[in-house]
């Protein structure tokens, strides 16, 4: 009688188990899914007390437990604490967006990031006074910090004086800076027709004008720098010599010489902003090398590292100039937060910072050999850098091309976004990192070459 009772006080979703029916968790956890897929169970529903289930069915409490666990791993039971068990309400299954528009590091294989992240923290919280950690650092960065910027520019420069190094909140904030320090609302500043986007926004914020300088496969110009130069006389020229964004040009280093010798005769400044020079192969030297006395050369961390870690160090040699530089920097964003800077300076100074370069630098060339085996005749670039440009065939404006990816689920980035000025150029970028996993990223990469081989009318037919 006491095994009809048990029975019959069953849930009406759930069988009785079959003696050869495999483990018994699974079997509660099968029923559960086939109730929840045929509606006899819904969103909202509670289910039993474990201990009381397990009575019903004369199991253990630890196979119920089990079955529960099994059925929250499959997304099926919710807990909301002391209140139960509940069905959960079905998850959407969307497929995410396949990102080749923004320019990040891809994760390296053989570096444990969140073990390398927890050991920096715990060096840095054991190292440091916790006090100097929340406080405000209105020089550009401690001395410890300005060191290991001095070490971290070492490959481009040689040893540096850490007193010529400034700690700011990213190469963005540094950019920024530099724009309000150097020159005056409505100078112009020289730069070549593909820029930085955050460039352009800069300067459009800040009231000065941007001009384009004609450049060919090796970068700007300087010829035509120099007419420019006579013609605008600008504030400041910007250059992005090493793997370009967006064009992932390198500039040779006969043209950087020649670019230097341009600011020297013209007096102009230059912004040599540099995120990728140590992704590169056998990068040539620094602009800043030619021309000490005329270039602000900038580095940041996100585009090595992480982008969570907001560090650029800045090499400004002229003591005034670094004054007014900090002025500048701290009208809008006072300085990089300490905790931030003391992490970017243990991983730096302990080794772990150059592991993770070394680490991103194989992964990008993996990922750009297999974006170049994909894309065939329409690859361009170095095989470095977390970026590649694509010229599109005449039949696709960047534009078009642009909005049929992202019917397809893929995000790229038309040449529109970095025209500065001086004509328009029919092309993409596409960045490598963005995509954690690479069998997402030779997805993505086949479903654009394949867009890319169909002509516009195809695609609209294929929608329609």
């Amino acid at each position: 009688m006491s095994q009809l009772r048990t029975i019959q006080d069953l849930p009406a979703w759930l069988p009785r188990l079959a003696p050869h029916g495999g483990p018994r968790f699974l079997q509660v956890a099968d029923a559960l899914q086939a109730a929840v897929m045929d509606g006899s169970l819904k969103p909202g529903d509670r289910l039993p007390p474990q201990r009381h289930l397990a009575a019903q069915l004369e199991v253990d409490l630890t196979t119920i437990t089990r079955a529960y666990d099994e059925a929250r791993r499959r997304n099926l039971l919710e807990g909301r604490g002391a209140r139960g068990t509940y069905v959960a309400a079905p998850k959407v299954e969307s497929s995410p967006i396949l990102d080749l528009s923004m320019n990040t590091p891809p994760p390296p294989d053989g570096v444990d990031f969140d073990d390398m992240l927890k050991q920096g923290l715990s060096q840095v919280l054991m190292r440091a006074d916790n006090e100097l950690l929340m406080t405000y650092h209105l020089a550009g960065g401690s001395d410890s910090d300005r060191k290991a910027g001095a070490h971290w520019l070492e490959p481009m420069f040689g040893r540096l004086d850490p007193r010529q190094v400034v700690v700011c909140p990213g190469a963005q904030a540094a950019i920024a800076a530099l724009i309000l320090a150097l020159t005056e609302p409505g100078d112009v500043i020289l730069a070549e027709p593909m820029s930085y986007p955050g460039l352009r926004a800069a300067a459009a914020q800040f009231g000065r004008h941007l001009i384009a300088v004609e450049a060919d496969q090796h970068g700007m110009l300087p010829g035509m720098l120099e007419q420019a130069c006579h013609r605008h006389k600008p504030g400041l020229v910007y250059l992005n010599p090493t793997l370009q964004n967006p064009t992932a040009i390198t500039m040779p280093e006969r043209r950087r010489e020649e670019l230097a010798g341009v600011a020297r005769r013209c007096q102009v400044r230059i912004v040599e902003d540099d995120p990728y020079w140590l992704l590169a192969d056998a990068a040539p030297p620094p602009v800043a090398t030619f021309a000490p006395e005329q270039a602000y050369y900038i580095s940041t961390l996100s585009k090595c590292l992480t982008p969570g870690l907001r560090v650029a160090f800045v090499l400004i040699r002229d003591p005034h100039e670094r004054e007014r530089f900090l002025a500048a920097l701290r009208s809008f964003a006072l300085m990089v937060a300490p905790l931030t800077a003391a992490l970017a300076t243990q991983w730096i100074l302990d080794g772990s910072a150059g592991r993770l370069v070394q680490g991103v630098r194989d992964e990008a060339r993996l990922r750009h050999r297999m974006a170049r085996d994909i894309l065939a005749g329409r690859y361009r670039g170095d095989g470095d850098g977390l970026h590649v440009w694509i010229d599109l065939p005449p039949y696709w404006h960047s534009s078009q091309l642009t909005r049929a990816a992202d019917s397809e689920g893929i995000a790229v980035t038309p040449a529109e976004a970095f025209a500065t000025g001086g004509g328009s150029v029919n092309a993409i970028r596409i960045s490598l990192g963005s995509i954690r996993d690479r069998a997402r990223l030779r997805a993505g990469l086949q479903r654009l070459s394949q867009l890319l081989a169909r002509r516009p009318e195809a695609f609209s037919a294929a929608v329609v």
